[in-house]
């Protein structure tokens, strides 16, 4: 790994960023001029590095914080701003900004707008509405909606009355839906007739009317028309539409509440069983997406934020907050290289996108099409290209700095459905080195314990966070003793948090992924992330994609790799000796697998994550708990009883 930068932010750009002022206004605090020491400051005095990230970011508040933190010692157990009364979604509405706040395009290349004035108009509407369906603080609002300014607006309407929003996209099966939803028993659910993928039309009413009927309690459905202007809403028993309850001139009125005031519910992917419901408040997410994106994005009044996602991925949270920033957002909906490799980057030029953001596996996708953007497109609006979802290649920083833009800070990011948030991201104070993401985040004590739990750098181990921070979900839902919560993340090392990534902490302070920890190969006692074969095998020109698993064998683990080959290409003895050659030199003689298998696809999440634990389980033999919650549960039927597993 090279370990020199590839970018480096200019003089201006610092001087000019969000973080450089908060450090200068907190110079007094800290013991040098530089990140190193603002991050020092950050977790060492956590109330008040809160306190002043609260009054940078311009957090609304309808009644002071009595103090910032109380029982900072207990993991989980602290609590945040006692005293204070906030809402989510008067931070995102209430500073009075104009023009365009939502824009939306499709893969079809149809566009619409929604400015700030509208946008609070239909949000007083719906809240209207949800209060005549008997919607209060603590009930549960869901959705089954694309990326549409219809799913903002439900979900900020059900934010300002205190209610908790919860949100798959249409393309969930009904047993996935109803595994999630089903669980949290909502009062309203917000639906849509179809929606369009790949050039395909898909009708949702039979699963919503399916889905609508198999929760209890639901006081309403209201259904978006998408896919047909005056669908027929008739198989939905009772169904409104959504342009019928967003129309009145309501008064736009927020509930002050808690600052810990569930705000949202996420869910695990939920492979190895139900899902988990894991239940976010109000006032750590605000918190925690305000200094992301102010300090760390430096997202800025009047910006164009962008982010490739569906409505059941946390990034789609992520990307709903950056509204508090006074940036328009822009949603996309449909597949990211449909009609053409250049959809994403068209609609980046047209729209001047200041902050791009995607996942690891789509500009790997991209770069294998063959399109540079920089050769079709003006990018020249485009300061920050944001990834996550999977750890982000070194050979896919070079394709960002030589096919999309030269001077672009690439900032790959890390942390989960858990925690809404990241514990690393991007930095404006600081270069961009090669497979590597920028620095930790601010207030957020993140180490890497080997296994003996002692913290290391430079060597690979367990991504933790040893203290407290805002944005710790409140628990998980039907977990009222708090079992399978602490279990999940307390009970590998008692008194910290354990996020189950395989990580490695550089001499720059800056962090390279290595993969899900469970999914840590462990050929001869030797452990291998999973991404180390990924960076290497998927730079070759027949690879589209790759998953790989350990396979128990002969009183060991052997390493086996399947792989997804581009169209007209063959796994003959020659590519896979190339594989093996490549593997063998540029990882190391460890990672070479002991089988290479070709298959038709390759199984992922609905948020596009690849399910090593999945394939592992099929290639054993074991059951799959929860098949409907991958995206293509099919791909799995191309690891079963393959004979080339048996010798």
């Amino acid at each position: 790994m090279k370990d020199e930068p590839i970018w480096t932010p200019g003089e201006d750009r610092v001087a000019a960023s969000s973080m450089h002022r908060f450090m200068l206004g907190n110079a007094d605090r800290l013991d040098a001029l530089d990140y190193a020491a603002l991050h020092r400051w950050s977790v060492e005095r956590p109330d008040e590095f809160w306190a002043a990230v609260w009054d940078f970011c311009g957090i609304r508040a309808d009644a002071p914080w009595r103090s910032v933190v109380e029982d900072f010692d207990r993991m989980p157990g602290a609590r945040w701003f006692d005293g204070a009364l906030l809402n989510y979604a008067e931070n995102l509405l209430g500073h009075g900004q104009q023009g365009v706040a939502l824009v939306f395009a499709n893969e079809r290349g149809e566009r619409l707008t929604l400015s700030w004035p509208e946008l609070r108009r239909q949000v007083a509407s719906v809240a209207e509405a949800l209060r005549g369906f008997g919607v209060g603080p603590g009930d549960r609002v869901a959705a089954l909606l694309p990326n549409r300014p219809e799913t903002v607006v439900a979900a900020l309407a059900a934010a300002s009355i205190g209610a908790v929003w919860s949100s798959c996209s249409p393309d969930f099966g009904l047993r996935g839906v109803l595994d999630r939803f089903g669980q949290i028993a909502p009062k309203v659910l917000f639906a849509v007739d179809g929606y369009f993928y790949n050039g395909k039309s898909i009708d949702c009413r039979g699963a919503v009317a399916e889905i609508a009927a198999a929760l209890d309690g639901l006081e309403a459905v209201i259904v978006t028309a998408y896919r047909e202007e005056t669908p027929d809403l008739r198989s939905i028993p009772g169904a409104l539409r959504f342009a019928d309850i967003s129309q009145s001139d309501a008064e736009l009125r927020f509930e002050p509440l808690p600052f810990a005031h569930p705000l949202s519910i996420l869910y695990s992917s939920g492979t190895t069983g139900v899902p988990k419901c894991i239940v976010h408040s109000a006032g750590g997410t605000l918190l925690q997406h305000r200094k992301e994106h102010v300090l760390h994005t430096d997202v800025r009044p009047g910006d164009v934020v962008f982010y490739f996602t569906t409505c059941g991925w946390m990034m789609w949270n992520w990307l709903l907050s950056t509204l508090a920033s006074g940036a328009t957002v822009v949603l996309y909906d449909g597949a990211p290289l449909y009609p053409d490799p250049g959809v994403l980057w068209q609609l980046a030029a047209g729209e001047s996108i200041s902050v791009f953001g995607t996942s690891a596996k789509y500009l790997s996708a991209l770069e294998k099409t063959g399109y540079k953007p920089r050769d079709h497109v003006d990018l020249g609006a485009l300061r920050t290209i944001l990834s996550t979802g999977s750890p982000l290649a070194p050979a896919s920083f070079d394709y960002v700095y030589s096919g999309i833009r030269d001077d672009v800070q690439l900032a790959s990011i890390t942390g989960g459905t858990d925690i809404v948030s990241c514990f690393a991201l991007g930095n404006p104070l600081l270069p961009v080195y090669r497979g590597q993401l920028q620095s930790r985040g601010l207030g957020m004590k993140v180490s890497i314990f080997d296994d003996a739990g002692e913290p290391v750098v430079g060597e690979k181990g367990e991504l933790v966070c040893t203290a407290p921070f805002p944005a710790l979900p409140l628990g998980f839902w039907n977990d009222p003793d708090e079992r399978r919560y602490r279990a999940t993340y307390f009970e590998r090392f008692p008194g910290v948090w354990w996020h189950g990534d395989y990580a490695e902490l550089t001499a720059h302070d800056g962090i390279v992924m290595h993969g899900r920890s469970d999914a840590v190969l462990n050929p001869g006692g030797v452990r291998i992330g999973t991404s180390e074969i990924y960076r290497v095998v998927e730079e070759l020109p027949e690879v589209a994609e790759s998953i790989v698993v350990g396979q128990a064998w002969e009183d060991d683990t052997r390493v086996v790799l399947f792989v997804l080959l581009r169209e007209d290409c063959t796994l003959d003895s020659d590519l896979e000796q190339r594989i093996r050659q490549a593997i063998r030199v540029d990882a190391s003689p460890r990672h070479v697998p002991a089988k290479i298998l070709a298959v038709d696809d390759i199984p992922r999440t609905r948020s596009g994550k690849i399910v090593e634990l999945a394939v592992r389980d099929v290639i054993h033999g074991r059951e799959i708990a929860n098949a409907e919650a991958l995206a293509n549960p099919e791909a799995l039927d191309g690891f079963r009883n393959r004979p080339e597993l048996q010798a």
